[in-house]
């Protein structure tokens, strides 16, 4: 009787129900351990979006643990690259003054995940597209300054970077 308990248990405790938490688990190739992740390419009009971009997606790969991050291609096992292929920036919301006072931003970008050994893409994705609202703090009935919607439109960027990076790292990792 004691033997067949151990059995079972046994049993039970090598079978795993195939779940992990997200953000966790990994479907790259275990021999991909440096990750080569370039500068993006900007094709907005939108000055260095690239940069925080590159930097946000790099920073995430890090902070998953198990990959060395290089600037370059050369050297790496896998090569992430994109391009950011649009962004706008729209009124949603008005003052009753007719300001506006909420803006929608969408970034639309192509980023594609390579095997170097192979020269095989493992994951790619042309048309990634991210959107935001945010509200813009504007003092009771005056119109915007220059300087400060700029400084709150780069503050929502970088929130939405965070978002960009997030998903792009674990749709690669993860096989989404």
């Amino acid at each position: 009787m004691k033997a067949v308990v151990i059995i079972v248990l046994l049993a039970l405790s090598s079978s795993g129900c195939g779940y992990a938490l997200a953000g966790r688990g990994s479907f790259l190739p275990d021999y991909i351990r440096i990750v080569g992740i370039p500068q993006l390419v900007n094709n907005s009009t939108f000055f260095q979006v690239e940069q925080t971009l590159t930097e946000k997606i790099r920073a995430e790969f890090i902070g998953r643990g198990r990959y060395t991050v290089s600037p370059a291609a050369e050297g790496a096992d896998a090569v992430v690259t994109g391009a950011v292929t649009s962004i706008s920036v729209q009124p949603v919301g008005f003052t009753d003054q007719q300001l506006a006072s909420r803006y929608l931003f969408v970034v639309t970008m192509k980023v594609e995940f390579t095997d170097a050994r192979t020269s095989q893409v493992l994951w790619s994705n042309s048309a990634l597209t991210f959107r935001e609202e945010y509200e813009l703090s504007t003092r009771s009935n005056t119109a915007l300054e220059g300087a400060t919607f700029l400084t709150q439109e780069r503050s929502s960027f970088d929130r939405i970077a965070d978002d960009v990076a997030r998903t792009v790292v674990t749709a690669i990792v993860e096989a989404f």
